[in-house]
């Protein structure tokens, strides 16, 4: 009987990004290694990763293996990442059959699905990943890229600026602090919103998700709300298009917010559809001279009516920002997020770590991404199986109660009750007969601190020992060290009583009850430290 051939390893293929501008590149050294270890070759174009300062020596040394061209390496490789959708002179390039792991944005690139089609390739796009799967978020590019785009847009808002973002008093005079409204709060308005406040700014934001308000004031930020109830979230964390009577509402209060912000920073997207127009001309002439609007849906025709993508320009006084490549700007690191996203889907992709990526139809995520398999378009992807409702359960046998060890219990009966008093009140009646004199005092200072120790420690619920436990041993410490002074009084050493045993007896107990109550009120003020902001 013949064994099954075992199929031979796949080389990811890394070409060097041919879009006018853009500095990343699809992996680093680091993970090089790391896919390496799950079994491929790896090859890179020469110079694929010098815009973000990646060598070929720094990827020769990872183990990877320097492609003299693109024509070199698209041949070479039978998976191949990039990062921006591949232009018609590499699709030209691709081999039947390969797969390819980018950005495609289908629902924007039509033809370029087709093209890939034609080609049998395999095509999973990393920006149509189902982002509602919890075990998906680690390989969520689009977060990753948002998070490092929000960032450079304040970046770039300060570089406009004239002034200060943080208030100072100077001996020249008092700098107020900069006024930044950032519209949208999804992952790069927030991270617009943190960096901003970390800068000193006084920021307010808005979006059409009510949910994301304590997120805003979480890092800093102030949350202006529209006066117009309606519900914005949309799919896959997205918002969604909101009503007339909404947009209405939210024009008048954007025109309020431009005529006191210097900074205006918008991110608002909604998935296939062009950028929503949120700030006027209108707007932008009502705004101080000097301040400065990023627009961060500049490549999908912008938020701003005067947005010029891929420039900075000046309109009425105002600096409006049209970056399209906010992430590219910070190559270095949006490449290292991007690498780390790829190698978290490759992992899933080759689960045997053989070297050969497997495309299951059956995974969630998997089938999310994949919008071409083997010269089939599947985009889009169906909707995401609803985990079935649990079956009812039978009603269960009534179970017997377990009495707890602490707490107050089921209440004791009539008779029990009599019986307990009778048997406490003969052994007391004989203690006070035939105790010496000396022993009761002793002993009614016992039964007390027995008593307060039981109402105050033992009889309290289970659910209220935390944080309130660490309270009650505090007290249950000051009872002890009473107790102690009872132990002597002031006849010890007289009549052959150890005075020196009751001393370090009683110094012992001291330094145990003493570590019992300065930890206890140091657990509680912890405790305590947690619930407060």
């Amino acid at each position: 009987m013949q064994a099954n051939p075992i199929p031979p390893v796949q080389c990811i293929g890394i070409p060097r990004e041919t879009f006018p501008g853009e500095k990343r590149v699809a992996t680093v050294p680091d993970v090089v290694e790391k896919l390496i270890k799950l079994g491929f070759r790896v090859a890179v174009e020469s110079g694929a990763g010098d815009a973000a300062n990646f060598s070929d020596d720094a990827y020769r040394a990872a183990g990877a293996q320097i492609a003299g061209d693109a024509a070199a390496l698209w041949a070479a490789s039978d998976i191949v990442f990039k990062v921006r959708p591949p232009s018609s002179g590499e699709v030209a390039l691709m081999r039947e059959g390969m797969t390819l792991i980018d950005f495609i944005w289908p629902a924007q690139n039509p033809d370029l699905m087709q093209q890939l089609a034609a080609k049998k390739a395999t095509v999973l796009a990393i920006d149509c990943l189902p982002r509602t799967l919890s075990r998906a978020q680690k390989m969520d590019a689009l977060t990753s890229t948002a998070g490092v785009s929000g960032y450079r847009a304040v970046i770039e808002a300060a570089n406009a600026f004239g002034r200060f973002f943080n208030g100072q008093i100077t001996a020249a005079g008092k700098v107020p602090p900069a006024k930044v409204f950032i519209a949208g709060a999804g992952v790069a308005g927030l991270a617009a919103i943190g960096t901003a406040a970390n800068l000193g700014a006084i920021v307010r934001a808005n979006d059409t998700r009510a949910e994301v308000a304590d997120q805003v004031k979480s890092l800093g930020g102030e949350f202006v709300k529209v006066d117009y109830e309606e519900e914005g979230s949309g799919g896959g964390g997205y918002a969604k298009v909101m009503s007339e009577g909404f947009q209405a509402a939210q024009r008048k209060m954007y025109a309020e917010q431009a005529k006191d912000a210097d900074i205006i920073i918008t991110t608002a997207l909604i998935p296939g559809k062009p950028a929503p127009k949120l700030i006027t001309a209108e707007m932008v002439q009502s705004m101080k001279p000097g301040s400065v609007i990023v627009d961060m849906a500049a490549e999908q025709g912008g938020n701003c009516e005067l947005t010029v993508p891929g420039q900075a320009v000046v309109r009425h006084g105002v600096t409006i920002v049209g970056y399209t490549d906010l992430a590219s700007r910070l190559a270095k690191q949006s490449s290292t997020l991007y690498a780390t996203n790829l190698l978290r889907l490759t992992e899933e992709l080759c689960k045997a770590k053989d070297g050969v990526a497997v495309v299951n139809m059956e995974d969630d995520a998997i089938r999310g991404l994949t919008v071409v398999k083997d010269g089939a378009i599947t985009w889009p992807a169906p909707p995401l199986k609803q985990a079935p409702a649990p079956a009812p359960k039978p009603a269960a046998a009534p179970v017997a109660v377990k009495k707890s060890s602490h707490g107050p219990g089921e209440p004791m009966s009539a008779k029990t009750l009599t019986i307990v008093f009778a048997v406490l009140a003969l052994l007391f009646w004989a203690i006070g007969a035939y105790a010496p004199v000396a022993f009761l005092g002793h002993f009614t200072v016992f039964v007390l601190a027995c008593f307060i120790g039981y109402m105050v420690v033992w009889n309290v619920t289970p659910a209220l020992h935390t944080p309130l436990m660490s309270v009650t041993n505090a007290i249950s410490s000051i009872i002890a060290i009473g107790a102690l002074v009872q132990i002597a009084p002031p006849d010890a050493g007289i009549n052959g009583r150890p005075d020196g045993l009751i001393l370090w007896l009683a110094f012992a107990a001291l330094v145990l009850t003493a570590v019992n109550m300065f930890g206890g009120f140091a657990v509680t003020r912890r405790m305590l430290a947690m619930f407060r902001k």
